[in-house]
């Protein structure tokens, strides 16, 4: 799935984050943290509309609208121990996670409900989570099978075989598999092979040279080192089979593509038929890896980096069947030391949450294990959450904003000047297919297959991941099923999805501080207006721009519109490229491009389509001073708050096609003339940019 996503909080669970950056796909993994409210639909303290206490007014608007907006918030609002960042987002998912910490206690409670029941699953999944003595009482011996079987791996042939297993139980072993739609006939699904097997963020850790980079590597050996002699090797035989690992994940790494070259579709689609899939990897057996899944039917794939598989395959014999075995050992814990034994989370923790982000603390058991239940059996519990807290009348009205805002967009294209009849025509034909989806399925996934019970708790989680593998598997050689979710019903997030030509808003982002029924329009066009906005606009960014109104990856530009549209582009990506993280470090603007494409055109759409709102209608009269063009750009900027370590932004900046939120607070109503004119900006004004960019 090509799917772009409003918002990338970073790495909450780094086994979760890795699968999804290895794919090159903008998957989210929310963070949570303090204290909750008691419901997700009350506002935070009983604020309702704009939290006029966060705006610092020691600071201008026109300087710095990011600590004029949230300075106050900032302040009184420190990262917590056990988080890497905190933000509204942040606030949003805590109260989110309490009400899911409700509903699995009182399902864990019930002993009574019916086997094989969403409510049994849930609530069992959830007590073998919380069930601590026994994971410290079984300790590794639940993966002694697993070892077991790496440990009498005999060849080549026997290594593919267990690489295929590993995959299936969510391990990142060499490469990824999975379905995937077919880009280029968007209503077939085939089989999608892509880039993987590394332990570490990004293949850019292990490519650079500066010596922090170095630095890294080494705290990374040791780490991977400890995980062994955690599994019972004396330090110096765990000590050579860490540089093993490393070695073998440097490989893939330099045969790995970049970041920023797997954003553009056309360089990550190639579908093959089985012969060519052995004249690309003559070395690895793929009838015998299809078989070995357990869908020997696989017959076309989508290969996205091919030069990788190349590479990647001619390792299988290059490197030594020890030196294999290892790896896999190694893999294997990584994927589930979260569910283990306490010295295994916390060796995992202060690798991926104190080295990597600056977490300086593990978060409490039983918000990770909400979490822990929402990534396996999501859709059982999202079914509950909405029942309890995402009445119809939500999902009507947010129904409504984004009918407002499809109106706004439909506007402009209609009036672009830059934009020609043939490809305006193709345009508006893309808005009038948009798909919306909003607060959770019209149907529900079905986790019958799924055995869940009380006993070792990563026992459950192996099991949830074959089950979702297989559930993805099954979808290979058949049509889209295209009223399929991304996101759980929970989910404080929204996401594009190219290939559907769909925009999609789980119930979870339908809250304070991003909609409130109690806010003035001003306030709510500004939060989820722009929400709305941005994922409309990932249909016409850098990447969803090259696919069609069916969802297949076709150019339906003209020349002359594509380089009007490119130039107006590049000056998004320079906009970027300018802002500083720290030091010598700065955004990537062709990394962050496409989000940065759709938080211009977001807010854009939501201002026109707040000023649409108010036709016939008397002026909304200023409320605590501030007329309701303040207001809409205060409510856009006040969703970004967000303290974050040092450490977690240098890690976002590398990893993240999502600019840092204190840029993205400023970024799009620097460009705006509308900004400008609410708070009487000058030129010359840092927030009034000399060459503002346009596109919608």
């Amino acid at each position: 799935m090509r799917a772009s996503r409003l918002w990338f909080p970073g790495l909450a669970l780094l086994m979760a984050l890795g699968i999804a950056l290895a794919a090159g796909r903008s998957i989210c993994v929310p963070f949570r943290g303090r204290q909750p409210a008691a419901t997700a639909s009350a506002a935070p303290d009983g604020v309702h509309g704009l939290d006029v206490a966060s705006i610092d007014r020691n600071c201008q608007p026109c300087s710095d609208f990011y600590k004029y907006a949230d300075g106050g918030w900032l302040a009184k609002n420190p990262v917590p121990p056990e988080y890497p960042s905190w933000g509204r987002f942040s606030e949003l998912q805590e109260r989110n996670r309490e009400i899911l910490r409700q509903i699995l206690e009182r399902a864990a409670k019930n002993r009574m409900a019916p086997e094989g029941s969403n409510e049994q699953k849930i609530g069992d999944f959830y007590a073998s989570c919380m069930d601590e003595a026994t994971v410290e009482a079984e300790g590794l011996k639940p993966l002694d099978p697993e070892l077991g079987r790496i440990e009498h791996i005999q060849g080549v042939a026997e290594l593919e075989v267990e690489i295929a297993h590993l995959q299936s139980l969510g391990v990142n072993a060499l490469f990824r598999f999975g379905s995937t739609q077919d880009a280029k006939n968007s209503t077939q699904v085939i089989g999608g092979a892509e880039q993987g097997g590394l332990g570490m963020p990004d293949r850019d850790y292990y490519t650079k040279t500066d010596d922090k980079s170095k630095q890294l590597r080494e705290q990374y050996v040791q780490h991977v080192a400890k995980m062994f002699e955690l599994m019972g090797d004396n330090p110096a035989q765990a000590r050579a089979e860490a540089k093993a690992v490393v070695g073998i994940e440097t490989a893939l790494a330099d045969a790995s593509m970049t970041r920023v070259e797997r954003r553009d579709p056309d360089k990550t689609y190639h579908k093959m038929e089985l012969s060519q899939l052995a004249a690309l990897t003559p070395s690895f057996a793929w009838p015998a890896y299809f078989r070995d899944l357990g869908y020997a039917d696989i017959r076309e794939v989508d290969v996205a980096q091919p030069k990788f598989f190349e590479a990647a395959t001619r390792m299988l014999t290059s490197a030594s069947l020890a030196d294999w075995k290892t790896y896999l050992r190694w893999h294997l814990i990584d994927a589930t030391a979260p569910s283990l034994s306490a010295k295994f989370v916390e060796e995992d923790f202060s690798f991926n949450g104190r080295t990597l982000q600056g977490t300086q603390e593990l978060l409490p058991r039983w918000k990770r294990c909400v979490r822990a239940t929402d990534r396996e059996l999501g859709f059982a519990l999202g079914q509950l959450y909405v029942a309890e807290h995402f009445p119809p009348q939500a999902k009507a009205r947010a129904l409504a904003m984004v009918h407002k805002l499809i109106a706004a967009l439909r506007d402009d294209l209609s009036t672009l000047p830059w934009m020609g009849p043939e490809t305006r025509k193709a345009a508006l034909a893309k808005l009038e297919a948009f798909t919306p989806k909003i607060g959770y399925p019209d149907k529900w996934r079905d986790y019958s297959a799924f055995h869940v019970d009380r006993g070792p708790y990563v026992m459950n989680v192996l099991r949830g991941d074959l089950f979702e593998f297989n559930r993805d598997l099954a979808k290979i050689g058949k049509p889209v099923d295209r009223t399929e979710w991304g996101m759980t019903p929970p989910t404080v997030n929204a996401y594009y999805n190219a290939e559907k030509n769909e925009i999609v808003f789980p119930a979870g982002i339908l809250q304070p501080p991003f909609f409130d029924a109690q806010a003035d329009d001003a306030v709510n066009y500004g939060g989820i207006g722009a929400v709305i906005g941005h994922e409309m606009t990932h249909g016409f960014d850098d990447q969803g721009r090259k696919f069609d109104a069916q969802g297949n990856l076709k150019n339906w530009w003209t020349p002359e519109d594509l380089k009007n549209y490119e130039e107006r582009a590049k000056c998004v990506e320079q906009q970027f490229d300018a802002y500083v993280v720290t030091g010598d470090i700065h955004e990537n603007g062709k990394l962050v491009l496409g989000e940065s494409i759709a938080d211009l055109g977001g807010l854009t759409l939501a201002y026109r389509a707040y000023g649409n709102s108010l036709a016939g209608k008397p002026r909304p009269e200023p409320v605590d001073g501030l007329t309701p063009e303040q207001r809409f750009f205060l409510s856009y900027a006040q969703i970004w708050a967000q303290n974050d370590r040092p450490q977690y932004e240098l890690l976002m900046v590398n990893v993240n096609p999502h600019p840092l939120d204190r840029f993205r607070a400023i970024a799009a109503p620097s460009n705006m003339p509308a900004f400008a004119e609410a708070f009487s900006c000058k030129p010359g004004d840092p927030m009034v940019r000399s060459g503002r960019c346009q596109i919608w």
